[in-house]
């Protein structure tokens, strides 16, 4: 059986430009990203997100009440609308969906390479593993004959 991994799977591994800094919904840009995203998408008719959603995207959040949201801090809750959020957590769901898609694909395909691979990976992380658990263990003793030291004193 042959297998080719798709375009999309190999794009998602390609360096892509700078990091934008602003408001993000699932750590993606919403100025410089989503909002142009979801405009040519529009355009395409694949979706139908309203003209005001991308137009005022961030929303202020009102109690049950009414009354305008703040935060423990003061700060008005700030909310992304929903036809957006709801947007990108089905391209998330999607996103997650193809790579277990693609991953199932690849191990049928080539079971043999997918063990071995596998194999390497927990052999080669086998040794991490054990260095951290040696670490927390000897924190957590040198902690507990602290705290013993602390309350003899």
């Amino acid at each position: 059986m042959s297998y080719e991994t798709p375009s999309y799977i190999v794009a998602l591994l390609k360096p892509n430009g700078s990091k934008p800094v602003g408001r993000r919904v699932w750590s993606i840009d919403l100025e410089s990203v989503w909002l142009p995203a979801f405009t040519a998408m529009n355009v395409m008719g694949e979706t139908r997100i309203p003209h005001e959603a991308l137009g005022a995207p961030l929303r202020l959040a009102y109690n049950a009440d009414g009354t305008v949201k703040f935060s423990k801090t003061g700060r008005p809750v700030v909310k992304v609308v929903k036809d957006i959020a709801d947007s990108v957590k089905l391209i998330r769901e999607n996103l997650v969906a193809g790579l277990i898609a693609h991953a199932h694909a690849v191990a049928t395909a080539y079971p043999d390479e997918y063990k071995a691979e596998a194999m390497a990976n927990h052999e080669a992380g086998w040794p991490i593993v054990e260095k951290d658990r040696n670490a927390l263990t000897n924190a957590v003793i040198a902690e507990a004959e602290a705290d013993k030291v602390a309350v003899a004193a």
